[in-house]
């Protein structure tokens, strides 16, 4: 059999296909991968043609479970596939996983599987803030998760809380930081002083870079979490950030043990030159630093001694390997 070619797939995916090919899938007389196979019958199992509908419920009978869960983790899943998978799967092993981490599975399908949810499962959902900023019941339903950590917990607390009143002086210094003419400073500052923390959440995602370095300051760390999962964050951006002395340890933190972060080797080298970074995560970055930067780390006065010690010793073994 030939594989299907991805037009015919995407046509399956979104009901277009004809019966004929429909039915094939079925059947499984149409070669698919498995998760493509998952995906496609749980959409043909409510297909508007009875005959279809009931082939395809069938055929789901046979899918295995981890089938559904690759399928459900894709950035593109439909929306038929997590109506199925909440009202048929819920209870078997990673499917409410598989479904926080997609970030096309609308919150209304997970609130009321939350009880299924594993710790790593509540800790995708808060990889996806602006998701939760904009679904109070998911946020409510989490809470009351025996799955949560307490810090998890408190991070949605804060999101949909009890809003803590503006810093007006802080929030001026950020507004400013952000280099804007004072006009512009003056229209930033009140729309910021508008917004409570989920509002924050949301512009810090899907604003601009004003916005993000403007609010990468706030008072609110689940909001400065939100600058860095915004999809427009730039690697200048990020690289000025590892450099900031005025963020927190955990917002630093969060910078290093990002993948995509870290594969940029200025946010590497700003980061061990930032005294305000953790030392156990300057420590664990010390060996990616080059010849050059490594010699002015060990003269670097405004870091941990530590630090300065330990780059001094990685200084003196690299220079006897090469001798």
């Amino acid at each position: 059999m030939e594989p299907l070619s991805p037009e015919a797939i995407d046509d399956l995916r979104h009901g277009r296909a004809t019966r004929e090919r429909k039915m094939a899938v079925c059947g499984a007389t149409a070669h698919l991968e498995p998760a493509d196979r998952a995906e496609i019958l749980a959409v043909l199992s409510a297909d508007g043609d009875e005959a279809v509908a009931s082939r395809a419920q069938g055929a789901l009978l046979f899918q295995t479970t981890e089938s559904f869960v690759e399928a459900l983790k894709r950035e593109q899943a439909v929306h038929a596939l997590f109506a199925y998978a909440a009202k048929h799967l819920a209870e078997k092993p990673g499917i409410t996983d598989a479904m926080a981490q997609s970030p096309s599975c609308p919150p209304d399908f997970i609130v009321p599987l939350v009880r299924h949810l594993s710790t790593n499962g509540v800790q995708s959902l808060l990889e996806n803030l602006l998701r939760l900023s904009e679904s109070p019941a998911l946020c409510a339903a989490l809470d009351h998760s025996t799955s949560i950590t307490m810090e998890q917990r408190n991070l949605l607390r804060e999101l949909h809380g009890p809003s803590t009143p503006q810093d007006e002086a802080a929030l001026a210094e950020a507004v400013a930081a952000a280099g804007l003419d004072p006009e512009k400073r003056l229209s930033l500052l009140q729309e910021i002083a508008k917004m409570n923390v989920a509002a924050r959440v949301q512009f810090a995602v899907r604003g601009g870079t004003e916005a993000r370095r403007t609010l990468i300051r706030d008072v609110s760390r689940v909001v400065q979490r939100a600058v860095l999962q915004s999809p427009k964050l730039s690697d200048q951006e990020v690289e000025g950030f590892a450099s900031m002395s005025t963020l927190t340890d955990e917002i630093l933190r969060l910078i290093a043990n990002n993948r995509n972060f870290r594969k940029n080797y200025s946010v590497i080298r700003n980061l061990l030159s930032n005294a305000k970074t953790p030392l156990d995560v300057s420590l664990h970055l010390l060996p990616s630093l080059n010849k050059q930067d490594l010699k002015r780390l060990t003269m670097n006065k405004n870091v941990p001694e530590v630090l300065r010690t330990s780059a001094m010793k990685l200084q003196r073994t690299r220079t006897e390997q090469r001798n």
